[in-house]
């Protein structure tokens, strides 16, 4: 079963993290060791989430670094079947010679 419309990371993060406990990005991007403008771009969701991320991410949040790129998987898969014509593709058949 699909999930509709999954967030981005970033939202999450937003959603789940900064705004109830009042941490700001600066904040986070800081415990993260990254630059504000790394984080900035994934909370706004123009970058996805990497595995060296992920890593980051589930040292200062907590959450598993496989949870953080399932997560990012399962957006940019609803992104694709919004986008991606398939009427022109076909499944092979395969037979063992």
């Amino acid at each position: 079963m699909t999930m509709h419309n999954p967030p981005h990371p970033g939202e999450f993060i937003i959603e789940v993290y900064l705004q109830p406990y009042g941490i700001s990005a600066r904040e986070l991007a800081r415990r993260l060791d990254v630059a504000p403008s790394t984080l900035s771009r994934i909370l706004k969701g123009r970058s996805r989430v990497t595995p060296d991320m992920a890593l980051r991410l589930s040292k200062v949040l907590g959450r598993s670094p496989e949870s953080w790129l399932a997560m990012q998987d399962a957006h940019d898969l609803w992104v694709a079947r919004q986008h991606t014509n398939l009427e022109r593709v076909s499944k092979l058949e395969l037979v063992m010679a």
